[in-house]
């Protein structure tokens, strides 16, 4: 009995083509963020390793920008797949391990893909600011980390730190503009402090800033996941 065919040998020539063209593209894009950042990004560059015209790749990207927010996108998802394939649901495991498997998901990702981590998390794009829809998915990894934390008492300073003023009523108003289900202003300031803690050791690693110091940044990593969990 001959196999049935697949999904994309069933799709007309040409919208074959134009996906593998798209693929093409964003491949030689992402290879340009690798070499130079962001602002390397030049669509008269790929077309000519392409052997198309300006006009031509045009047709798939309107400017850089709109190629910019492509890869914008495709860098929020993979990293949002990379930490829901990683972290184990509510009821599967302790809030414990979720939350190293949480902050390993994202070390790893972010060693494996470091042009991408640096176009999501490093210094903006001159001239270039990203659509209030990138923004969602960029939440995506934040929600996984809100429903972990969620389940971990919070830590003293926190619990202060939230009893009133206009740190609270920010906290309120991020987390409602985000949706999603209520979270208490403790457990919002407590993911804030771990995102910024992670990011902060992810991003000096990648840009090379332990290399002279002769410190394992994986080392420190240990240390402060130990911290964030006893609510330090």
């Amino acid at each position: 009995m001959p196999e049935a065919a697949s999904p994309s040998s069933r799709r007309p020539p040409r919208a074959r083509y134009r996906e593998l063209t798209l693929r093409e593209i964003k491949d030689l894009a992402w290879e340009q963020v690798a070499e130079g950042g962001g602002a390397a990004l030049s669509l008269n560059s790929i077309a000519r390793r392409m052997g198309l015209t300006g006009p031509a790749l045009y047709r798939y990207f309107a400017n850089r920008d709109a190629l910019l927010t492509e890869l914008v996108r495709e860098g929020y998802r993979g990293l949002a797949e990379a930490v829901d394939a990683a972290v184990p649901g509510a009821g599967e495991a302790d809030p414990e391990l979720r939350l190293r498997a949480f902050v390993h998901a994202l070390w790893t990702w972010s060693a494996e893909m470091p042009h991408r981590y640096l176009l999501l998390f490093g210094a903006p794009v001159p001239g270039y600011a990203a659509p209030e829809d990138t923004f969602e998915q960029a939440f995506r990894p934040m929600a996984v980390l809100f429903d972990v934390l969620a389940e971990l008492p919070p830590g003293p300073a926190e619990t202060r730190a939230v009893s009133g003023g206009p740190l609270r009523d920010q906290l309120a108003g991020w987390v409602d503009a985000r949706g999603g289900e209520p979270l208490p202003p403790e457990v919002a300031l407590r993911a804030v402090r771990c995102w910024a803690r992670l990011h902060g050791l992810i991003s000096l690693a990648l840009v090379g800033q332990f290399t002279a110091t002769g410190v394992d940044p994986e080392e420190v990593l240990r240390v402060e996941l130990d911290a964030l969990l006893a609510g330090h």
